[in-house]
């Protein structure tokens, strides 16, 4: 599976603190549920948006939980859409090209670079994870 970058930003102010539960360490915690459709780009360049959790029962009740925020997909888009494929593999499948008898298949001798997004403030092409 590719490794996936989401940058997300959140409205604190909208959070339900009654919904915050402490782990016998003492940490405070609140579930988080983000739907993300990385076929589809909102207006304002984002993938998907994200609720505080909901039970079983009020899932159950369609309990609807206000939007606190947005998620954008910032790394890895490509292979998320093509279901993981290399860019260069997935235009080969859609486009075989028919070989002649004792003809060899050619292969590109310069593969093609996946361009990176600009992910700014000292970012590098490699991931930290």
């Amino acid at each position: 599976m590719a490794k996936i970058g989401i940058s997300i930003k959140l409205d604190v102010k909208k959070l339900d603190k009654a919904r915050f539960f402490a782990a016998q360490s003492g940490a405070l915690y609140v579930d988080l549920t983000m739907f993300l459709d990385p076929d589809n780009e909102g207006t304002y360049g984002d993938h998907g948006f994200i609720t505080q959790s909901t039970s079983k029962e009020e899932r159950g009740q369609q309990v609807q939980m206000p939007i606190l925020g947005n998620g954008k997909i910032f790394y890895g888009l490509q292979e998320l859409q093509s279901g993981g494929k290399p860019q260069q593999q997935r235009q080969q499948n859609q486009n075989p090209q028919p070989q002649r008898q004792g003809q060899q298949q050619r292969t590109n001798p310069q593969p093609q670079q996946q361009q990176n997004p600009d992910l700014g403030d000292g970012w590098d092409d490699q991931m930290p994870f």
